[in-house]
């Protein structure tokens, strides 16, 4: 089977990932190592895809600055297709990463460009893609939680329908589900063919009993318990390899890649979770969002 092609829709940018030598001494130093690599879950997702052999083409929208250049380039060179808008004034989205001893972070956004992601960014059918094989939309949930991006969000799911496409949806933050408020997203996301949560936003949520009226399947995440495939008539789990959690940071973009890239070069459910699993895996074992 043909590999099908896969659009992104979610947040481009740069992450400044701290990790602090011991206790952060408030008020004083705490020596740090320091890093600044690209990043946002649209932009991780899609590297991750590319690197995975997958055409992959990512919708999003950067600042008119160096860092929206710095973006751009650094996926052009790992094979993604950008198709970026430009904002004339908001800068390109940058995020503070705070990791602890143990590689679990704590995340400072401020999404810049992406939170005036429109609706005009959006029109799929000038991408030029093929309707064979059939593309599939992968939708990060940052862009609907923000209420400048929503209705680009919610128009990208509504053409990809149109043109007959598969869907997906990561929801990204259990504290945005929260906030939010669960009726709300699962009004944004009804009839999603794949939703794509890790633990803590199936708690969100109320467990996956919740949600199932409302994706059609849901693959779940459990950490280093690995991954969970349910639907109708469907349940399928995957363990996890023992690794070093060395950042935590973006193995949630790498998993969704890992397993769509498998699943949509026509994997049954157990191998693209497994694929999708190495991936993460691969992801937690080392500094940054980006595959290697």
């Amino acid at each position: 089977m043909t590999a099908r092609p896969v659009v992104v829709v979610g947040d481009v940018g740069l992450d400044v990932i701290t990790r602090p030598s011991g206790d952060i001494r408030w008020h004083s130093d705490t020596p740090s190592a320091v890093a600044l690599v690209p990043g946002g879950a649209g932009g991780n997702s899609a590297s991750w895809l590319a690197g995975l052999g997958a055409e992959v083409t990512l919708v999003a929208r950067v600042g008119d600055d160096a860092a929206g250049a710095t973006c751009r380039g650094e996926l052009e060179a790992a094979g993604v297709t950008c198709a970026f808008a430009v904002d004339p004034s908001l800068p390109t989205c940058m995020v503070v990463i705070l990791l602890d001893a143990h590689g679990d972070r704590t995340m400072f956004p401020d999404r810049g460009a992406n939170k005036a992601f429109s609706v005009a960014d959006v029109d799929l059918a000038s991408l030029g893609l093929p309707d064979e094989p059939r593309p599939h939309l992968h939708l990060s949930g940052y862009v609907l939680f923000d209420a400048g991006s929503r209705a680009a969000g919610l128009e990208s799911l509504r053409q990809a329908r149109s043109l007959g496409w598969t869907t997906s949806v990561d929801p990204q933050s259990p504290a945005l589900i929260e906030r939010e408020g669960v009726a709300a997203f699962l009004g944004w996301v009804d009839g999603v063919d794949l939703l794509l949560p890790n633990e803590n936003e199936v708690a969100a949520f109320g467990g996956l009993d919740a949600v199932l009226g409302h994706a059609h399947e849901i693959v779940a995440t459990y950490g280093a318990a690995g991954a969970r495939w349910v639907g109708t008539g469907i349940d399928e789990t995957a363990e996890a390899p023992v690794v070093e959690n060395v950042d935590a940071t973006g193995c949630g973009d790498a998993f969704n890649a890992g397993m769509l890239s498998a699943w949509l070069r026509g994997a049954d459910r157990s191998e693209a979770l497994r694929a999708g699993v190495a991936a993460g895996s691969a992801a937690a074992a080392r500094v940054g969002a980006r595959p290697g």
